[in-house]
């Protein structure tokens, strides 16, 4: 009888699927890996052979340099490739663009390794696909009950609401530069903010590939234009998280400091970094989106990579649904997610 830890298996370089010989996400360089999405502590380079989404190869392009890896193989969503018997699928994540579930069958056994993901609707990316599965591999970033995240349309309001109120102020936006900077850019536009928009240089490059996978920005300019500090004043920025305690941000005119995290629900987390306007955009599942997740689907068992496992062990075991902690290294906890 086929075992789940047969297809796949945690190892000290990541999820590895012996049959198949790839891993998942490494978190070091190996022959050939399959890579979920485009973030850093999933995304590295230099592995032989990258398997991913056009967009996801497109992103590592632009963040590590064309030649990031031997070879590129891109994968659309819902297309098959097989290696040694071992088939892999990717459906949508709905956590960046072009992120992606890897779906893992071998033997009539389906193991589906969801990487980072949100069930909630993002103008920037495809929404997430459930998949039915014997066994179902998720992260828990933020797998406490205390992580409910608002609506996001609210959140944008509360931004908007604050530029009416301080118009001879800026609004300085840190928002992690790959999929939640667009993200607000997005929910601005659709708020109704069409004014242009002024983005740290360090977004451009990312801005760009966006609009060239069909994600409309509206008017950018970029925040490094030389004047007068009331130049800025009414208008919104949006920076890298490092960016915000840089000299960069020294040029605005008495700005509000604002912060696009779901860590932001943690008002002590809030105050450290001297956030006035905390907003509470992620781009993982909260808690109710995890549990909710795995209630749908109901798989043979649970696994989880990263976060809170104990939390969400816990509220496996009370739903009778098998589940164990992979507890692999490597992946970060963003402060910007």
């Amino acid at each position: 009888m086929i075992k789940p830890e047969d297809l796949l298996c945690p190892r000290p370089g990541g999820l590895y699927c012996p049959p198949g010989d790839f891993y998942i996400d490494p978190v070091r360089p190996v022959d050939r890996a399959v890579i979920t999405h485009g973030h850093s502590d999933h995304a590295r380079a230099g592995h032989g052979v990258a398997v991913a989404t056009p967009q996801t190869l497109a992103i590592m392009a632009v963040r590590y340099g064309e030649d990031f890896a031997g070879r590129r193989q891109p994968v659309p969503y819902g297309e098959t490739f097989v290696r040694d018997g071992v088939e892999v699928t990717l459906v949508p994540a709905g956590h960046v663009l072009g992120s992606a579930q890897a779906v893992v069958r071998w033997k009539g056994l389906t193991m589906v390794v969801s990487g980072d993901y949100k069930r909630r609707r993002d103008p920037t990316c495809a929404l997430f696909e459930p998949v039915p599965c014997d066994v179902f591999i998720t992260e828990a970033t933020f797998g406490l009950p205390v992580f409910r995240h608002p609506d996001d349309a609210g959140e944008i309001r509360r931004l908007l609401a604050s530029v009416e109120q301080f118009p001879e102020r800026c609004h300085l936006v840190g928002a992690y530069a790959l999929g939640k900077a667009q993200r607000v850019i997005r929910l601005l536009r659709e708020a109704g903010w069409d004014r242009p928009i002024f983005v740290h240089g360090a977004l451009e490059r990312l801005n760009a590939l966006y609009e060239a996978h069909g994600v409309a920005l509206g008017p950018l300019a970029p925040a490094t234009a030389s004047g007068p500090k009331d130049a800025f004043a009414g208008q919104i920025i949006i920076a890298p998280p490092s960016a915000m305690a840089d000299r960069w941000s020294r040029r605005f005119p008495d700005p509000v400091d604002c912060f696009a995290s779901g860590w932001m629900r943690v008002r002590a987390r809030a105050r450290q970094r001297g956030v006035e306007l905390p907003l509470i955009l992620s781009d993982h599942a909260d808690w109710d989106e995890l549990t909710g997740t795995l209630a749908e689907l109901r798989p043979g068992e649970v696994w989880i990579t990263h976060g809170r496992e104990e939390a969400l062990e816990r509220w496996c075991a009370l739903e009778g649904l098998p589940a164990r902690a992979l507890r692999l290294v490597g992946y970060d906890e963003e402060e910007g997610e």
